[in-house]
């Protein structure tokens, strides 16, 4: 039973006993570490039913628990604080029972676990995935390898926004411009290959309209009058319509995109269970539209458009349908909903991974599904994140100046390749190896940078700051982990039983302490959909192993009892190091 489970229940027999008071609400936190000891009992809670001096109560508590238990040594009271001292036995038996369990810190997953849906990705088919994208697919992908921890069913899912105006440059622009050249003919990557057709239409757009303006056309007359927009326009009316041809352009852009995608989700090592795409999910929109026109939970305005006035919620009106009938993004994104809860309705939360400039989106996407009578709208949540920028500055697709996913991973190896050249962390292997050691260090590197910052703060993200073997970096828990790794090589180490004689050192103790707070920070990180809270512990248990590592010997040491007690400590850390890497989606390579 857990060390604090223990001392709540202790604690409640000695009150009851003693005082005929039922209390079982303890606050029981690690120590503070200007003090001694291991765990606090905060008194004050207790005063409301016993009218005492705190002090004095928790120095009756605390002769209670010393004479009475053998899992403490000591205690003292500051104020109405009482600290307890761990005994070194107890820390020696927890690291033996837990030595050899792989799955430390997790909760299994059963057929009758909580199934939660995750959407994350959820790009445009008019342009490639570029670093906006890649904090939602890393963020997406470790929640839900977090919550699969914490003891949910998962199922990774994504919308593809593949219809629109939007789509409809991209087309436009190929029909135009493109001589009929493929992403074989070009020898480009298909999403990348779409994408430079959107950002071409943009070109010729603005063109257009400069042109229209110097002829005497206000700014906006100019835009809606410009010939490559109102193409655009018309191929949008016949994409709708159905007609065959467009139809069939639209497919077999669509599919370039697709296969450009997919490597990429490979290349950052992540997956999907299910993919659902707003050409099919915003018809599924209008028919919920047309249901809630008939309950009159939303209303006609005289040019026919479609809307619902949330103005008694705290919100405003909402367009749902335009006059000409053309759905919005409210459509689909209901439509989507309610077909994901058809397709699972067993399922007990789905989780939007969206940007936060999205955050009134999903306030009156939720409110509305309530409205309509869905009981599941309930468990709806918005896992909102901040932008990513550059030092250069905020990135544009239309104007060409995003950073492209495919492009950063390649110049992520390529920095990790020329820092371990440098620092000498290649020799002696393989090119074949190199390769594959630079791709790990380099995502891992991506992945943490991004993953560390709490997801709802903003991101300064600078490639080449992210890439260093110190401080608080992917590579530097990386090099940690292959450490510990080249330790166990060396001393032949062989799992074996814990001598509980031995003693403990300060960072010795606070190493085991960390580790026992494993399971916490894996509940609480999925309760709060924050990647970041276990990046931060990895980042603190490392830090402290790499100082312990520092000051005592391990290997050269005489005593074989303590040899293998710090040898079976840094194994430990070493298998928690790469289970918590893994729940961020990043692997720890053996040798660096």
């Amino acid at each position: 039973m857990e060390i604090t489970t223990v001392l709540k229940s202790e604690l409640s027999k000695y009150l009851k006993l003693k005082y005929d008071i039922d209390f079982k609400n303890f606050e029981i936190q690690q120590t503070r570490k200007d003090f001694e000891g291991d765990l606090t009992v905060v008194i004050f809670p207790l005063l409301k039913y016993l009218k005492q001096n705190p002090v004095n109560l928790g120095n009756e508590l605390g002769t209670f628990i010393l004479n009475n238990s053998s899992l403490f040594t000591g205690f003292n009271v500051i104020q109405g604080f009482l600290n307890l001292t761990v005994s070194t036995s107890y820390y020696l038996d927890f690291l033996n029972k837990c030595l050899n369990n792989d799955n430390y810190g997790f909760h299994k997953v059963s057929k009758n676990s909580p199934l939660y849906l995750v959407e994350f990705s959820s790009p445009n088919t008019n342009k490639p995935l570029h670093l906006g994208h890649i904090r939602n697919i890393l963020l997406g992908f470790s929640i839900s390898k977090i919550l699969e921890a914490s003891g949910k069913r998962v199922h990774k899912t994504q919308i593809i926004n593949d219809r629109g105006i939007h789509i409809c440059k991209s087309i436009v622009a190929w029909l135009k411009y493109g001589n009929n050249e493929t992403p074989t003919s070009s020898k480009e990557k298909g999403d990348f290959f779409v994408g430079k057709y959107y950002i071409l239409f943009d070109k010729q757009f603005k063109k257009e309209v400069d042109e229209l303006i110097s002829k005497g056309y206000t700014k906006i007359e100019a835009e809606k009058n410009s010939l490559i927009f109102l193409e655009a326009k018309e191929l949008l009316k016949k994409w709708e319509a159905g007609e065959e041809e467009v139809m069939n352009i639209w497919r077999t852009m669509n599919g370039w995109v697709y296969d450009g995608f997919e490597k990429t989700y490979n290349d950052l090592g992540v997956d999907f269970d299910s993919y659902y795409y707003e050409s099919e999910t915003y018809l599924i929109g209008k028919e919920i539209i047309n249901h809630g026109l008939k309950k009159e939970i939303f209303f006609r305005k005289k040019d026919n458009s479609v809307w619902i006035d949330l103005t008694n919620d705290g919100l405003d009106e909402k367009i749902l349908l335009r006059s000409d009938g053309t759905s919005v993004y409210m459509t689909q994104d209901l439509g989507t909903a309610f077909i994901r809860h058809k397709n699972n309705p067993d399922m007990n939360g789905l989780i939007y991974t969206v940007g936060n400039e999205q955050d009134y989106h999903f306030k009156v996407l939720f409110k509305i599904l309530k409205k309509l009578g869905f009981d599941w709208a309930e468990n709806l949540f918005h896992l909102s994140y901040g932008m990513v920028d550059l030092p250069s500055g905020k990135m544009k697709s239309r104007e060409g100046t995003v950073v492209d996913a495919d492009e950063l991973t390649l110049e992520m190896s390529s920095n990790a390749s020329k820092l371990s050249s440098e620092l000498g962390k290649l020799d002696g292997m393989t090119f074949d190896e190199k390769l594959v050691l630079n791709k790990t260090i380099g995502l891992g590197a991506l992945k943490y940078h991004i993953l560390k910052v709490d997801p709802k703060k903003r991101i300064l993200f600078d490639p080449k700051d992210s890439i260093d073997f110190n401080g608080n970096t992917g590579p530097f828990i990386q090099y940690t982990y292959a450490r510990i790794q080249s330790l166990i090589v060396k001393s032949n180490f062989k799992k074996s039983t814990i001598n509980k004689e031995i003693e403990l050192n300060d960072k010795e103790k606070k190493l085991l302490k960390l580790i026992m707070l494993y399971p916490n920070i894996i509940k609480s990180s999925a309760e709060n959909l924050n990647p970041a809270l276990i990046a931060n512990y990895i980042y603190d248990i490392v830090k402290t192993f790499n100082s312990y590592y520092q000051s005592v010997s391990i290997l050269k040491i005489e005593d074989k009892s303590v040899q293998n007690f710090r040898l079976s400590l840094s194994f430990k850390i070493g298998l928690i190091i790469k289970s918590s890497m893994r729940l961020l989606g990043i692997e720890v390579p053996n040798k660096m």
